[in-house]
């Protein structure tokens, strides 16, 4: 039997910000690859590089920062060599993407049909009445109620949570075969971010969408991701499917978000938290970037550390990784 091919595959992608006072590697050999219909989380505290990932994706890295390195592939072609014009062709129709704040996708002054036809049209030769119809079938299908009332209002007249809806449904507007979310539902209520999150997988399922889901958050990827990938310093320390990095993370600093879930700490006691702060990436040191804040750095961490296989189909970029379930670890 042939191999599916991946939809995106990503290889050792280098993208880098070149300043006055020298260079910032916001991402560093990061490799990665989604299916159609998967979903993989990119996950890490802010500054960690899944942002720049994602811009790096679409080419959307702004000067001073450019792609130094690497390959892009998507559906077998290498998006680093293309031109801008033919990167434009395939943002919004082949590749599209989800804002953190859905302002950054809709115009206040034009109504939702205006934007939304538009967006259709650009990518399609079809009638004004078919791209209508397309765009009231998008509304239904995350759950927004009378489709074309809510066609002819303005994104003023609507909630958070129903923007961000919008939004959804016009990054599926053009099927796409490929959605990166940028922390899209951070500044949602819980009752109404699990809902889009439920339509969001529901969505990939059904069309064969393959997604990039970026966030800081492990609960949110825990019901939604297939894969993971746990990025610090600009690097994928940990990478593997849902269920066997949550179970059983092997990289310190994975051990260390999970740790600091509310969920898991006992009632009426601190918190815990991961000591010191991330390291700036102006001219990062050689070797472990997080060896300053783990447990188990030896001097063995001041070389870098290899990308090793790890139980479960994980992959792990560490010298000393743990090997046991969680609670074993944590204990």
């Amino acid at each position: 039997m042939t191999a599916v091919s991946p939809t995106l595959e990503v290889r050792d992608l280098e993208t880098h910000f070149f300043t006055r006072d020298g260079v910032v590697e916001a991402v560093h050999g990061v490799s990665f690859q989604v299916g159609a219909g998967e979903v993989l989380g990119l996950v890490g505290e802010s500054g960690s590089g899944k942002s720049v990932t994602g811009f790096s994706i679409l080419g959307l890295v702004d000067q001073p920062g450019r792609i130094a390195g690497g390959q892009i592939l998507f559906q077998g072609r290498d998006l680093v060599q293309l031109a801008e014009k033919e990167r434009r062709k395939l943002r919004g129709s082949k590749i599209a993407m989800i804002f953190q704040d859905p302002m950054m996708t809709l115009n206040p002054v034009l109504r939702i049909d205006t934007q939304m036809t538009e967006a259709v049209r650009a990518h399609r030769d079809v009638s004004h009445a078919r791209a209508l119809e397309i765009c009231r079938e998008a509304l239904v299908k995350v759950g927004i109620p009378a489709p074309d009332e809510r066609l002819a209002s303005y994104p003023h007249q609507f909630s958070g949570g129903m923007r961000q809806r919008v939004a959804i449904a016009i990054a599926f507007l053009n099927e796409p075969a490929l959605i990166i979310a940028d922390e899209p539902t951070t500044a949602l209520d819980v009752t109404i971010q699990g809902q889009i999150l439920h339509e969001a997988q529901t969505l990939c399922r059904e069309t064969g969408t393959a997604m990039i889901w970026i966030t800081h958050d492990l609960a949110v990827v825990a019901g939604l991701a297939d894969h993971i990938c746990v990025m610090y310093a600009g690097r994928i320390v940990e990478q593997g499917p849902i269920d066997a990095v949550l179970d059983r993370p092997a990289h310190p600093y994975t051990v260390g978000l999970i740790g600091s879930v509310p969920s898991r700490n006992r009632r009426g006691g601190r918190l815990f938290q991961i000591p010191g702060m991330t390291p700036s990436l102006l001219n990062l040191a050689a070797g472990c970037a997080f060896r300053n804040r783990c447990p188990r750095a030896t001097a063995a961490c001041l070389e870098e550390p290899p990308v090793r296989a790890a139980s479960h189909g994980r992959q792990v970029r560490c010298v000393h990784p743990h090997d046991g379930p969680l609670e074993e670890v944590l204990s």
